[in-house]
C-alpha cells in the first residue's frame, strides 16, 4: 500500500470536489456556487442567498417568498426544551454560548427524531438542514437573554433573518441601517472554503450520522480562539491598544512575546481579504470614533508586519472590521462570534448534504512516531 504523508494541517490538500463554493487566496476572491461572495453580500438578501445554498441556485419571486414562509414558521424552540434551556444558559462561563448551543441542538434533534443521513433521502435532510439553521439563532439568543436576567424573546415571522436576530438580541427592532450591515456581514461569512468546522461537518457526515450531529461537530471546531472565536477578541486588542496610546508599539510587543495578533493575517489570502475590505466599506458608512480608531490602527498594525515579515502580505481578516461592525450596531461582545455562527450553519448544511451525497467514510491515517513496541 503505497502512503501519501500530508503536509502540517492539510495545507493544500485536495480531499474532494464541492459545489459549494471556492477561496482563491491569491487572488483575494470567493465565491458561493456560481456567483462571487463579496456580490451577494452587497446586493442580495440573507434568504435568497441562503436558498442558494440549499438549492443551487438564486430563487424567483414565488420560491423566495415559499422560503421565507417555511424557514420563518421553523423558529421557535419547542416547548419541551424550556427547561434544558435555562439550565445551559446559567451554565458555563459568559462566552462560551456555542457549547450550549451544541447542549441544546443535541435536544433539539431528539425532539424532531432526526433520521441518519444514511437512511435518509434527500427531501428528509434539507428538511433537518432548514430545521436546524433556523432554530440556531433563536436559541443562542435564548440563551444569551437568560443569562443576563431577562426573558428569551419569541421570534417574529415578520422580520428577516438579519432583523429578526438583531430584535432577539434587544428585543427593540432594528434600525435598518443596522439590520442591513449585519445581513451584509452574515452573507459575507456563510461558507469560506474547506475551513476547519466545516470540514469537521463533512467528516462526521460522511460516517452517515444525522445532520444535527455533524452541525455539532462543526460548532465545536469553530469555537475555537484560531477559528471563529476571533471577533471579539480582535474588539479586545483594540481596547488594549487605546490603553496603551500607540498601536506600533503594541504589535511590537506581541510580536517579540510571540502573541497572535487578533484580526491579521489569514490561513488563505495572500493578498487583502476581500472580506474585510466590504466590511471597511460598511464601518467607515455606519461612522463614529471606532470606526476611525479602527483604521487608524489598522494601519499602524500592518506597517509593522511589514517591517517584521517583508516577505509576507499580512493584512486585516475579516475578524477585525467584524467586531467593529457588530459594535456599532448593537450586539453585545460576547455574541460576536454567535452572530458567525448564525451565518455559518447555513454553510455548513450545504456541505454536510453534499458530503452526505458521497457514500464512503473519510478515514485517514496516522504515522506512529512513539515508542516501539517492547
Amino acid at each position: 500500500m503505497s502512503v501519501i504523508v500530508a503536509p502540517p494541517g492539510l495545507s493544500n490538500v485536495v480531499v474532494t470536489d464541492t459545489r459549494v463554493g471556492d477561496v482563491r487566496g491569491d487572488e483575494g476572491f470567493y465565491q458561493y456556487r456560481q456567483y462571487s461572495a463579496i456580490e451577494l453580500a452587497r446586493t442580495m438578501s440573507f434568504e435568497k442567498v441562503w436558498y442558494l445554498f440549499v438549492y443551487g441556485e438564486l430563487p424567483d419571486a414565488s420560491e423566495l417568498a415559499e422560503f421565507v414562509t417555511l424557514t420563518r414558521s421553523l423558529r421557535a424552540i419547542p416547548d419541551e426544551l424550556g427547561s434544558l434551556l435555562r439550565t445551559v444558559a446559567l451554565a458555563g462561563p459568559e462566552r462560551q454560548l456555542l457549547a450550549g448551543l451544541r447542549t441544546v441542538l443535541s435536544a433539539f434533534a431528539a425532539t424532531r427524531q432526526i433520521t441518519p443521513m444514511w437512511d435518509a433521502g434527500p427531501d428528509q435532510r434539507i428538511a433537518d438542514s432548514l430545521a436546524v439553521s433556523a432554530v440556531t439563532p433563536t436559541i443562542l439568543s435564548a440563551l444569551f437573554r437568560i443569562r443576563a436576567g431577562e426573558d428569551p424573546v419569541d421570534p417574529r415571522d415578520d422580520l428577516s433573518v438579519a432583523e429578526n436576530w438583531l430584535y432577539s438580541l434587544t428585543g427593540v427592532e432594528p434600525a435598518a441601517e443596522q439590520a442591513r450591515a449585519v445581513e451584509q456581514y452574515m452573507i459575507a461569512t456563510i461558507d469560506h472554503g474547506f475551513n476547519a468546522s466545516t470540514f469537521t461537518g463533512r467528516v462526521i457526515a460522511s460516517t452517515g450520522a444525522d445532520v444535527i450531529s455533524a452541525v455539532c461537530g462543526a460548532i465545536g471546531a469553530f469555537s475555537g480562539p484560531l477559528h471563529g472565536g476571533a471577533p471579539d477578541r480582535a474588539l479586545d486588542a483594540l481596547d488594549e491598544i487605546r490603553e496603551n496610546g500607540d498601536a506600533k508599539d503594541w504589535a511590537r510587543v506581541q510580536l517579540a512575546q510571540r502573541s497572535r495578533i487578533m484580526g491579521f493575517g489569514h490561513a488563505v489570502y495572500r493578498t487583502r481579504d476581500p472580506r474585510s475590505e466590504m466590511l471597511r466599506d460598511i464601518a467607515l458608512s455606519l461612522g463614529g470614533p471606532l470606526v476611525d480608531f479602527a483604521v487608524e490602527v489598522e494601519n499602524d498594525v500592518v506597517s509593522v508586519l511589514a517591517e517584521a515579515y517583508p516577505d509576507r502580505n499580512l493584512y486585516a481578516n475579516v475578524e477585525f472590521y467584524a467586531g467593529v461592525v457588530m459594535d456599532r450596531c448593537g450586539v453585545p461582545r460576547q455574541m460576536f462570534t454567535p452572530t458567525f455562527a448564525v451565518s455559518r450553519v447555513v454553510g455548513w448544511c450545504a456541505n454536510i448534504l453534499e458530503q452526505a451525497e458521497d457514500r464512503k467514510i473519510i478515514r485517514p491515517i496516522a504515522r506512529y512516531v512513539g515508542p516501539p513496541v517492547a
